[in-house]
């Protein structure tokens, strides 16, 4: 579990909470928003954005979701801020997290809050993980079904803050994405 006090060292700015967690079905328009986003991005980034992925529930069809587009932006170094951070920021993108001790993760938002931009470097097990759990939840339904459940159970529950609603997933999340490593694993063997 993340602690407040943690959040409160990583955030920049205010940490909103009591907030109620609002899930919506599967919106069509999500992978057009996505894109959208992608490409000014990649037009503010130039060469520096080695990868613009759709992650999370927003990217996975016949999910339920919070409402926020969830992109993995991988840079060289997420440590270097001077060679990424202006640019975001000139179109329209606030810093919001700083984790160095978590692969350097940073993550930024836009939009009005309906956009998270995950930012980690290009050998961040994070990073492949958020892909791997995307990958797995589009082609194996049962898991899907049970991390949408998982979803809408926690949902109904009161948080102090939006993080410890995803803490609460953490073990679901963690069980699904070893059974795509086997999977995967299962694969390469044959």
């Amino acid at each position: 579990m993340t602690s407040f006090s943690h959040l409160q060292k990583v955030t920049i700015g205010h940490i909103t909470q009591n907030q109620p967690i609002k899930l919506v079905d599967y919106d069509p328009s999500w992978p057009e928003l996505f894109q959208l986003e992608r490409e000014k991005i990649t037009e503010a980034m130039d060469e520096k954005a080695l990868q613009i992925e759709h992650v999370g529930s927003t990217a996975i069809p016949h999910l339920c979701a919070k409402p926020i587009i969830d992109m993995l932006l991988l840079v060289p170094d997420p440590s270097k801020e001077s060679t990424y951070v202006p640019q975001l920021e000139k179109v329209g993108y606030v810093l919001r997290i700083r984790e160095p001790a978590s692969e350097g993760h940073r993550m930024f938002i836009g939009n009005k809050n309906q956009l998270h931009i995950h930012v980690y470097g290009p050998k961040s097990e994070e990073a492949r993980d958020l892909v791997l759990f995307r990958d797995w939840l589009r082609i194996n339904q049962a898991d899907r079904l049970k991390y949408q459940a998982l979803k809408e159970q926690l949902a109904q529950r009161s948080w102090q803050t939006v993080q410890d609603y995803a803490d609460a997933e953490g073990p679901v999340i963690t069980e699904i994405k070893q059974r795509a490593r086997e999977h995967i694993a299962d694969v390469w063997n044959q």
